[in-house]
């Protein structure tokens, strides 16, 4: 029954260290009670990132969807955008990555997307747990799932979005440093800007399960030590992914690390210039992005940090939703993709023939400041949270 277990979806699936919390057994109840959810029937797409654990977890989570009478569609190492691209083009029931995207090496989780390739929404995820902990059902062995391998979702979703991008561009010259944490993003965001005229110089895009070039959260303290090489390279600017590539973050020859607000700003503007609309941010994005909507014709809608594909079931005609490192295109899906991202940007600083800096320097700036609180238990923070209220 609901409550009976411990929550396991966070804001943004489950996550945390392999293997205390995340581990085969885990995989294996979830994939089958994903099957339940969805009644024994139709195919589930199943991807997993770098992670040395990552390999074990995806196929322990296939197990227990072909247990349960599901048939498992494996893509093998894959980004989180394109496994859950992968659902909506392979016509799928649901899609499961195993990914704890930008945390350390010895953690690991389980994202659910619906057969939109949008993240499972908070309800989807409570039957999900009230599932894994009920009692475990197998199918009968006349039922249980069958098992696909599919191989040429890398080709596919790079055409589709490199001709979503406006296509294969003349070489302009224009250098840009991409930066894709070790991770498989390596195989596809390098090869999109290229496609798109840019020279394209690479910096941790070998991939490697410890992420040993650098820490898979692309924060601004971790990325300031590579501004250097913007003025090594004659670069326009830098274009770093985490763990999945769901996430983006910039640096540029006169900003530095460009704060996300900026940037989301800049994408509404661009956006609100061919279709007036709502536009979807979570509650941490800063007053430069109400700013420009409202002065460009839009109307904001504000959605808790990590759920804004929430917002946009409530609000489906809106024309953008965002939060920090992430976006949702609508015209491109619905799920979270920093690869889409990067190439966007450089689709906008292509068509508008100016930098990055001077495409900033017209989004107005306010003062304001992102920190952490350290707490030492979670009883701790109730009460943090209760002063705070």
């Amino acid at each position: 029954m609901k409550g009976a277990g411990k929550r396991l979806f966070g804001t943004s699936g489950i996550r945390g260290p392999y293997p205390s919390l995340v581990n085969p057994n885990l995989a294996f109840k979830i994939g089958l009670a994903l099957a339940r959810l969805l009644e024994g029937r139709g195919t589930v797409n199943v991807g997993y990132d770098v992670r040395s654990t990552s390999t074990l977890l995806a196929l322990s989570l296939s197990a227990g969807l072909m247990a349960g009478g599901v048939g498992a569609r494996a893509l093998g190492l894959v980004p989180t955008p394109v496994l859950a691209y992968s659902v909506r083009e392979y016509r799928a029931k649901a899609g499961a990555m195993v990914t704890a995207s930008h945390n350390p090496p010895g953690d690991n989780g389980i994202k659910l997307f619906d057969e939109t390739g949008m993240e499972y929404v908070r309800s989807l995820e409570e039957k999900i747990e009230e599932y894994f902990y009920s009692v475990e059902s197998l199918s009968d062995w006349s039922s249980v799932g069958d098992y696909e391998v599919i191989a040429d979702v890398r080709s596919r979703y790079l055409a589709d979005l490199i001709d979503k991008l406006g296509g294969i561009r003349e070489k302009a010259g224009e250098t840009v440093i991409v930066d894709c944490a070790n991770s498989v993003s390596s195989m596809y965001t390098p090869h999109v800007l290229r496609a798109l005229g840019f020279r394209v110089v690479t910096t941790n895009c070998n991939m490697d399960s410890h992420f040993t070039g650098r820490h898979p959260e692309p924060r601004q303290d971790v990325l300031e030590d590579f501004k250097p090489l913007l003025a090594d390279f004659g670069a326009r600017m830098l274009l770093a992914h985490d763990g999945d590539a769901d996430r983006l973050s910039v640096l540029t020859p006169k900003r530095g690390f460009v704060r996300q607000d900026y940037l989301i700003a800049l994408f509404s503007l661009y956006k609100l210039r061919d279709k007036k609309g709502d536009i979807i941010v979570s509650v941490d994005v800063g007053n430069s992005v109400r700013h420009v909507v409202e002065e460009n014709g839009g109307k904001i809608v504000w959605a808790r940090l990590g759920k804004i594909h929430e917002k946009l079931k409530e609000h489906p005609q809106a024309i953008l939703a965002a939060e920090p490192w992430k976006l949702i295109d609508p015209d491109w899906g619905l799920w979270i993709d920093g690869i889409y991202q990067a190439g966007l940007l450089a689709k906008i600083v292509i068509e508008e023939k100016k930098d990055l800096d001077a495409l900033l320097d017209s989004i107005p700036s306010f003062y304001w400041s992102r920190g952490s609180i350290e707490v030492s238990s979670d009883q701790e923070k109730e009460v943090l949270f209760e002063a705070l209220k």
